[in-house]
């Protein structure tokens, strides 16, 4: 009895250690960086229709870091998403053996490296491809999402898998009862049920994706390049600029502008969150019939 209650008291002080470490974190944020948010942090000098329409270029202001995390973002889930939960699938239905104990390695292998390894692998990458058929090869925001992409599929993989696996076997028994193939079983039961823990995986993978630095550093984030012109050109990043500007600040204002960056990466990985949940939130309503 005595150790259930100390039990019960630790869990609630680890609860509450969680909620006032975030709480502190936040409050921290928003006292430095709220009062900076303003069309000026974003677009500096440019006029904001300018900006937006891409008219003149913003080069003392944070949307092209913003803009080339939005795209950096799409391109690395689009890139991850179909080969993290396809895997996912194959390993919950149908590998087995030494195949299931070798894709399982593998993933575990990948989820262990560190994510500056993994920016130093795509500028080898770049490197081993100037020296053969791609002179011209170089750091971009395409190399950056791969990496990315191989980065965050680990946590894609892991979640489709168990959330598959964790479905009862009364939900297989039925679609097989009812006659669905495999294909049907998998569209109309598994991933439905199993929605709710893949998604939550989409949401690990984004929140990584958005804030890792390590990555992007070598593999072509750059200061100053304006918005994304291409698949193979440079870009801004919101983590780079907060990394560049905490270690190259000249002054307080400079200084304050970084916490501004902060708290809007905070805000953009906060509001992704709730978007997706809210997508998943009406798949789940729509798969039980709920209107």
């Amino acid at each position: 009895m005595r150790r259930l209650s100390l039990l019960k008291y630790l869990s609630f002080a680890s609860a509450a250690f969680v909620f006032c470490s975030c709480g502190i974190l936040f409050g921290f944020l928003l006292y430095y960086g709220a009062p900076v948010i303003d069309a000026k942090l974003f677009f500096g000098s440019t006029r904001p229709a300018d900006a937006l329409f891409r008219l003149l270029p913003v080069w003392d202001g944070i949307w092209p870091a913003f803009t080339g995390t939005l795209c950096l973002l799409a391109l690395t889930m689009l890139m991850a998403l179909v080969p993290g939960i396809g895997c996912g699938i194959f390993l919950a239905r149908y590998a087995t053996g030494r195949t299931k104990e070798f894709i399982s390695l593998a993933l575990d292998m990948l989820a262990s490296v560190p994510s500056i390894v993994m920016g130093l692998f795509g500028f080898v990458m770049i490197l081993m491809l100037r020296s053969t058929f791609a002179p011209n090869a170089t750091t971009c925001i395409s190399l950056a999402a791969f990496c990315l992409a191989l980065l965050v599929m680990p946590a894609l993989v892991v979640t489709t898998r168990t959330s598959i696996e964790s479905i009862s076997a009364s939900v297989v028994l039925t679609g097989n009862a009812l006659g669905f193939s495999e294909s049907q079983l998998l569209r109309h039961l598994l991933l439905p049920s199993a929605g709710h823990g893949i998604m939550g995986g989409i949401m690990l993978s984004m929140g990584r994706a958005a804030e890792d630095t390590a990555v992007i550093m070598l593999t072509g984030v750059v200061v100053n390049s304006g918005l994304p012109a291409g698949l193979g050109a440079k870009f801004e990043a919101l983590p780079f600029f907060i990394y560049y500007t905490a270690a190259q600040y000249t002054d307080h204002d400079e200084l304050l502008r970084g916490f501004g960056a902060a708290l809007v990466l905070l805000t953009l990985s906060a509001t992704l969150f709730a978007a997706s949940w809210m997508l998943q939130h009406i798949a789940e309503k729509r798969w039980k019939g709920i209107k």
